[in-house]
């Protein structure tokens, strides 16, 4: 099961009644934030979740409003006498930025550890689960994600007795892991799987016009959260120019993907009721909803 937070969903700068862009995932005991605008830490606690089993902190990009919150988040997590490491992705310079902001906490009893997206897209194996960073359309170098969690193929039972597989040894396969037995017999999963079932796919998007690898990459998604800038039709000129997505364009994207559901986020300051536009935007992809702050559900394996 993964658990899903959208912790803010302004853009620009923040409002009274919304937070800056930042998104959480929990799984299996670990969790994943993507982007930590000014906010992230109020949003945390008012979810009632934790900062420590943060293990990865992604970026989209590197304007202000979607790494502003991370220096106050560092100290926190230093102030909770922190060890464990602290893997950051991002695009290139990451390490650059992050010192550069890192001057207000220079000191963390935690390593901090960089890995810089190469490329247009890259795929990282982060604790349990695939994680795939895809370049979009903004005016700095930017990039969404797709967050994957495979699953197996149903364990046979009956296929293990038959080939004499001992009992010890079913867990580990079903697991997926290869085995070499005491007596030199190499045991691999797929001698007592089915084949590969449905897993669980994220997709998160954001600072961007609509492109190709967004749709590739959200194909099929459970959840696609998507950049809603505008939703004024007038404000078309604007999202062109500043690189930034119009509603009834994720939503049209939303459409092409086949995804189950979408949220809009990263709203102008200036659309203060994105709701308004709700009823347009379901005549093109039924499953919209508009984003909000601390708006969360968990995503599970389907039977």
């Amino acid at each position: 099961m993964l658990d899903v937070c959208l912790l803010g969903c302004g853009g620009m700068m923040p409002l009274p009644y919304r937070h800056l862009t930042s998104l959480m995932a929990r799984y299996n005991g670990s969790s994943l934030l993507i982007d930590c605008g000014e906010g992230t830490q109020i949003a945390v606690r008012e979810k009632g979740w934790s900062f420590k089993p943060i293990d990865t902190i992604c970026f989209t990009h590197y304007h202000g409003d979607h790494i502003g919150g991370l220096p106050g988040l560092l100290l926190t997590m230093g102030n909770a006498e922190r060890t464990e490491p602290l893997t950051l992705i991002g695009p290139r310079g990451l390490a650059k930025v992050v010192n550069s902001l890192r001057v207000i906490a220079p000191e963390l009893p935690f390593e901090i550890r960089y890995q810089e997206i190469q490329g247009d897209e890259q795929e990282f194996s982060l604790d349990g689960y695939r994680l795939k960073a895809f370049k979009v359309n903004h005016r700095v170098t930017c990039y969404g994600y797709t967050l994957m969690l495979d699953r197996n193929g149903k364990f046979d039972a009956e296929r293990a007795k038959t080939q004499g597989i001992p009992l010890k040894y079913w867990n580990p396969l079903q697991k997926g892991e290869t085995i070499r037995t005491e007596d030199g017999m190499v045991l691999t999963p797929d001698m007592v799987l089915g084949p590969p079932r449905k897993g669980i796919r994220l997709t998160y998007t954001t600072d961007t016009r609509p492109t190709e690898s967004i749709l590739q990459n959200a194909k099929d998604s459970d959840l696609f959260i998507c950049e809603g800038m505008y939703g004024e039709e007038e404000k078309l000129g604007n999202a062109r120019q500043r690189k930034h997505m119009m509603m009834r364009e994720a939503a049209l994207l939303a459409s092409e993907a086949g995804v189950k559901e979408m949220w809009l986020t990263h709203y102008s300051p200036s659309m203060p009721h994105p709701e308004q536009y709700l009823d347009r935007l379901r005549e093109i992809f039924p499953k919209t909803k508009c984003g909000r702050d601390g708006m969360s559900c968990e995503l599970d394996f389907e039977d």
